[in-house]
């Protein structure tokens, strides 16, 4: 069960360093020095400073404001910081949130048995989502990178065309400001009128297909888990070569319609995700 009790930490300083640094713009630069110090597996101040561009007194004070909250430990003997254990309990809280029944990876795994391609489940919260477990094989191979641009790309992955039709227009373009739609492939849409076309057909027909809009060569289709009350809580999906589709676009649908049933039985029955 996840640990009720809130996590206190003193705030990051801003406003006041030696480069007058905004509280945004703190929490941003941290996270970049948090997530080279993981792509790394460890790095000294200099060697964050010279990757990320933050000017190497920021990265020291930064570095160390982490330290004090436990992000961060600073390895002396090798001049060099590295991740903290406080970050485990972030990641097992991540975890208990997100877990997957064992009845429900059951099913993915069925899914991708019945339809020879790589299967996933995915945890949505409105647009955003995170794919809590796959199930494939070398034969059919998950979608790679899963990792780099996959979330930030929603408007080209039939994981996000669902979250993003489940939006009035209005809440689509404040959430896709930041991030304007951009060409991944020669598939992908961009034109915001086209997209909203795509966004009203997936959200009537409860399907969202992605012809090589994410990567050149690859299809997916992603079916809604939805709670009681209809919210989408949550999707099936399958990818796969372009050509395995051909002639079996309806059996496909089925299977995934039918999994996300079952999926959504599984959630309503006492293990709906956080």
């Amino acid at each position: 069960m996840t640990d009720p009790r809130p996590i206190t930490r003193p705030p990051l300083s801003g406003g006041s360093g030696d480069d007058g640094e905004q509280r945004g713009s703190l929490i941003q630069r941290a996270v970049t020095v948090l997530e080279h110090v993981a792509e790394a597996g460890g790095a000294s101040a200099r060697d964050i400073a010279d990757v990320t561009g933050i000017p190497l007194p920021s990265v020291y004070r930064i570095a160390q404001e982490l330290v004090q909250v436990g992000y961060l430990v600073h390895l002396r003997e090798e001049k060099r910081f590295a991740l903290g254990y406080k970050l485990h309990t972030l990641g097992a809280r991540l975890h208990d949130d997100l877990g997957v029944p064992r009845e429900l990876k059951q099913e993915i795994a069925r899914l991708h048995a019945d339809t020879r391609m790589a299967a996933y489940l995915a945890i949505h919260r409105g647009a955003d989502f995170v794919v809590v477990f796959v199930a494939d094989s070398p034969a059919c191979p998950r979608l790679e990178p899963m990792e780099f641009g996959f979330h930030e790309t929603p408007h080209a992955t039939a994981f996000g065309k669902l979250g993003l039709s489940e939006y009035t227009p209005e809440q689509r373009r404040s959430y896709l400001a930041p991030h304007q739609p951009h060409r991944l492939t020669p598939s992908t849409i961009t034109d915001p009128a086209e997209l909203e076309v795509a966004l009203a057909r997936i959200a009537a027909e409860g399907i969202a297909w992605e012809h090589e809009e994410f990567q050149v060569g690859t299809a997916c289709a992603a079916v809604p888990i939805r709670a009681d009350d209809g919210l989408l809580i949550g999707s099936v999906a399958v990818s796969a070569p372009v050509g395995w589709y051909a002639g079996q676009m309806r059996h496909i649908e089925h299977r995934l319609r039918a999994c996300a049933s079952r999926a959504g039985r599984i959630y309503r029955l006492g293990n709906r995700p956080a």
